[in-house]
């Protein structure tokens, strides 16, 4: 069986924190600018240094919650840390992430993001309070 990052989106929809992430007006002129397949670049690169590892240096408040369209989506597909990807996605703590793992992390970011972007654009990447 293939993985199917729209099913862990479906999923990610039904968590009240994870829902309430988009991408901005800044974001999304960001993603316009670069282009998707450069952000998608830099998420390869983001994911590799500091999601790979099998102890990420500051795990748990390594990807900070806007400044990218990458980081944004990561908080709401559950790719922000290990324990978030650990529930989220099965990827076991404490192991180094596999270039098969971290490329399906890099496709449900990119789905995500190709998702919120045929939405209306909110009034902040997260909206609501995060509490």
């Amino acid at each position: 069986m293939s993985f199917d990052p729209h099913e862990l989106l479906f999923r990610l929809k039904q968590s009240t924190f994870r829902a309430r992430f988009h991408l901005d007006l800044q974001s999304r002129a960001y993603l316009q600018e670069k282009g998707l397949d450069t952000v998608m670049a830099h998420a390869a690169d983001f994911i590799r240094d500091r999601l790979a590892p099998a102890h990420p240096l500051n795990d748990g408040k390594q990807t900070p919650m806007r400044g990218h369209p990458v980081f944004i989506a990561q908080h709401a597909t559950g790719s922000c840390c290990r324990s978030c990807l650990q529930k989220w996605q099965h990827m076991s703590k404490n192991q180094p992430l596999t270039e098969d793992q971290q490329a399906t992390i890099i496709a449900v970011i990119r789905a995500w993001i190709e998702q919120d972007t045929q939405g209306n654009v909110p009034d902040s990447p997260a909206q609501g309070s995060l509490f």
